[in-house]
């Protein structure tokens, strides 16, 4: 059984899908791992890391994929890395399938294709839920990232020249990012509010110390989908929502936007006009940028003024922080990797009506079998 893990090539993207550690695990699994030469080097962990840990070095992708059984990857490799791969080989990684639908056709005429993205959200898979790691470390950075553009301190300071008063932050999404964004936030000695659609989120803003901000009536108790996703709002409670947080942003200092809707456009929950009332020196972090972004005032890649409030809209946050991304990620895949393999033949022998499995895969055979993708 070979494992293949290829150099990142997207922009962007400084992500890898192993470590050291996970290397070891996988060659006791029964695997032989070959890696592309530098494909650590954006998360700083050098070829030789790898080598010590029990990897070949190759020289390109090709080598890489030549007779692998599984591809690991970050980001959706493009069809022509395959050219050199196996009919059948599995291919696992973060694959977009809602935004690059389009593209995992010409992957799948030649790979099984399993989407991280796609882990079903139950107990048994909370190990390889790559969502939820990269989600944890995006809403930390972006914390720190409005830290650092903020023009004042976080915690309020008692000083003989005068008092510092703390910043006010408001989070936008009590997912794991914004739950990790308010965790942060209250670290630093900011006073934390918080926002979301979803009844269970407000015990656990409340847990961690946050004001929980929301219009709570019957519409809003049924707001979550058996999934734990928040569902669309109708337009009269999004206008009661609205109001409340026109007139409670007006007193933030910072704003930490992490509202996402699987497949759909990113909610807009910072209007312009909201924005207009910000006080100058305020920050907006849209973590929701990549789509469409919760202030229709931030730019993709770009950190912009608008009225003397700072948008931040930076491209693949967890790749900021790639160290702690990289390896959270790649215990993600061992994982996922562990549940295909067979332990007392340490073969390859995948269980393909186990749930997380027929979860996980997008296609088979040359076709799309994932169900909310096809139609």
């Amino acid at each position: 059984m070979k494992i293949a893990v290829l150099r990142e090539r997207r922009p962007h993207e400084k992500r890898v899908a192993a470590s050291p550690e996970t290397v070891k695990k996988l060659i006791a699994l029964g695997a032989s791992i070959a890696i592309e030469t530098g494909a650590g080097q954006g998360s700083r962990v050098p070829d030789s890391a790898f080598e010590g840990a029990g990897a070949t070095i190759v020289a390109d992708a090709a080598a890489a994929v030549a007779d692998a059984d599984i591809l690991l990857t970050v980001q959706r490799p493009d069809a022509a890395v395959l050219a050199n791969a196996k009919p059948g080989v599995l291919v696992i990684g973060l694959l977009a399938p809602y935004a690059e639908k389009e593209a995992l056709a010409p992957l799948s005429a030649k790979a099984a294709l399993f989407a991280m993205e796609f882990v079903p959200r139950i107990s048994r898979a909370q190990a390889m839920d790559a969502l939820s790691s990269q989600a944890n470390l995006a809403g930390y950075k972006a914390v720190i990232d409005a830290a650092s553009e903020f023009s004042r301190a976080m915690p309020m300071m008692m000083t003989a020249a005068g008092t510092v008063a703390p910043a006010r932050v408001l989070v936008f999404g009590a997912g794991v990012a914004g739950l990790q964004a308010i965790a942060t936030a209250r670290r630093l000695g900011a006073i934390v509010s918080a926002t979301d659609v979803r009844p269970a989120s407000k015990e656990q803003v409340e847990s961690l110390g946050a004001t929980f901000v929301a219009v709570i009536d019957d519409e809003f108790k049924q707001a979550e989908t058996a999934a734990g996703y928040a569902k669309p709002m109708s337009p009269k409670y999004q206008a009661k929502q609205a109001a409340l947080i026109a007139e409670t942003i007006k007193k933030q200092d910072i704003a930490i936007c992490t509202a996402l809707i699987p497949g759909r456009k990113a909610p807009v929950l910072i209007t312009e006009e909201m924005v207009a009332t910000m006080k100058p020196g305020s920050i907006i972090v849209d973590l929701a940028v990549e789509q469409g972004g919760n202030c229709p005032l931030s730019k993709p890649g770009e950190v912009v003024e608008v009225n003397g409030v700072t948008l931040m809209g930076h491209l693949n946050v967890p790749s900021r922080i790639a160290q702690d991304s990289s390896n959270l990620y790649a215990k993600n895949l061992l994982n996922l990797v562990t549940l295909l393999v067979d332990k007392s033949t340490k073969t390859l022998n995948v269980p393909w009506d186990d749930e997380i499995v027929k979860g996980a895969l997008v296609a088979k055979d040359g076709a799309i079998v994932h169900p909310q993708l096809q139609g």
